[in-house]
């Protein structure tokens, strides 16, 4: 069978379904959040719409509390799970075309999401209808799993299987190929301090959306005139490659700083707008608690993102180094201040230890630590079945050699029993989700659809 001829002989198909898809501005909106759609309208529309795709084509679907569902098709008491998301990242600021149109560019489709995590969805979903119309008998039921939450917690996908089947095994197109057996566990760390009612030039300071991304934009409000401030704050930007801006509000001065923004799991792809802004504010005299908030945060994370300065540095050889994104940071005068961060902690971490020593070190500067969430590590053994299948298909669409790989992301595939993130950046391709102008190269999503159509397949179909 021939995948890569059957898909793109349906690419007018898949693209416009994908192009519908993206035009649901899928973001969580808790303040538009009701009991009937938990993480606002949009992520619920995005998850109606997939599965009245699914119904169209005869196949079963189910609704999960309107925060998941199901695409299911085939026979047996065994059941193949594919896990995807709808719900996107803030589009944020930088793109050249509108985010949440699917334009198609060239070779790409540029929109938020085409990435992460709907283009990848739609190639697994589009996979799907090939193995169906392809008449193969299956002895393992397929079911595309759809969550609304992925980006913000995995709730979504929490709330699924409190009622819904674990399927034997599955795989989440969500993250890079060949295949990730080693996903790092993702942990929460909240550092904060109540005002101390010190004297202080900093009024406000606020940076970042998400944990989970490295903030694009920081911006601050001091109390010292726009005079004081201007000429250094520009000769700054320019000795550092920055854009800011640096405005009067009556009487005071108001800080912007603009970086790069990249997914938390290798802060290093992004310029941290947040750290940079507090690097030109330790060169001021602005005293008081303004003075230690802007001192801990360039401290701990202006000189690397592998928490060497707090003792926090691991690494292993099936998944590499710890890594922490400094990604919400909120500073009030008359309140005090809270860092969040994302830690992105190696397989075989000992957890608890690295935070009694993140903790040790953020003590004695009145810091308070608390682990506000974790989800530990995920790992598959390379002699398994399901690695042992997807790497044959994947040799077989590619002519390549499927590589085992570890990632500091959090995929679905952390909560199968059995699973792996498979796909979709192939090896030498940017990985572009989350920044402006996501895309997603069109031959690539429909080799993806061959690859995942063929695992499926695989998978799910009968031996002889």
């Amino acid at each position: 069978m021939n995948w890569f001829e059957l898909a793109t002989a349906r690419k007018d198909e898949l693209l416009k379904e994908l192009q519908q898809l993206i035009s649901i501005e899928s973001v969580l909106d808790e303040s538009a959040a009701t009991e009937d759609a938990p993480f606002g309208p949009k992520p619920l529309e995005a998850l109606e719409y997939l599965l009245h795709l699914g119904a169209e084509q005869g196949m079963t679907t189910k609704n999960v509390a309107n925060v998941a569902g199901h695409i299911e098709m085939g026979q047996g008491d065994e059941l193949i799970g594919v896990l995807g998301h709808v719900d996107v990242v803030p589009a944020g600021d930088g793109w050249s075309v509108p985010p949440f149109e699917g334009r198609i560019v060239g070779s790409k489709m540029i929109g938020r999401g085409t990435i992460d995590d709907k283009g990848p969805t739609m190639a697994a979903w589009m996979a799907m209808k090939l193995v169906k119309d392809s008449g193969i008998p299956l002895e393992r039921r397929v079911r595309l799993i759809i969550g609304t939450d992925e980006e913000s917690g995995f709730r979504c996908v929490r709330r699924y299987f409190e009622t819904e089947e674990m399927p034997t095994l599955g795989f989440a197109p969500d993250a890079d190929f060949p295949i990730i057996n080693a996903e790092k566990g993702i942990a929460g760390i909240e550092l904060s301090q109540s005002s101390t009612n010190e004297a202080s030039s900093l009024v406000f300071f606020q940076s970042g959306e998400r944990t989970n991304m490295v903030p694009d934009e920081a911006n601050a409000l001091l109390e010292l005139p726009l005079s004081e401030l201007e000429a250094s704050f520009q000769k700054f930007l320019l000795a550092n490659n920055l854009k800011g801006k640096a405005q009067n509000v009556n009487g005071k001065t108001s800080l912007i700083v603009s970086g790069k923004s990249s997914h938390a799991m290798e802060p290093d792809n992004g310029i941290n707008a947040a750290v940079k802004l507090a690097e030109f504010l330790v060169t001021l005299n602005i005293g008081g608690q303004g003075a230690k908030f802007v001192k801990t945060l360039v401290d701990a994370f202006g000189s690397d993102s592998r928490g060497k300065t707090f003792d926090g540095y691991f690494s292993d050889e099936m998944s590499g180094e710890t890594t922490y994104n400094a990604g919400v940071l909120h500073f009030v005068r008359e309140e005090g201040f809270t860092i969040k961060v994302s830690m992105r902690y190696s397989v075989s971490a000992p957890f608890e230890e690295l935070v009694e020593k993140i903790t040790d070190y953020f003590k004695q500067n009145k810091v308070d630590v608390r682990v506000s969430s974790n989800s530990g590590p995920h790992y598959v053994d390379a002699s398994d079945e399901l690695i042992q299948t997807l790497s044959t298909v994947y040799e077989r669409q590619t002519g390549e050699k499927a590589e085992l790989l570890a990632i500091g992301g959090g995929t679905y595939a952390r909560v199968l029993k059995k699973g792996v993130a498979f796909g979709m950046v192939f090896p030498g391709e940017a990985d572009v989700a989350h920044q402006a102008d996501e895309f997603v190269d069109i031959k690539n999503l429909l080799k993806a659809t061959a690859i995942y159509a063929d695992a499926l397949a695989e998978l799910a179909g009968k031996k002889d």
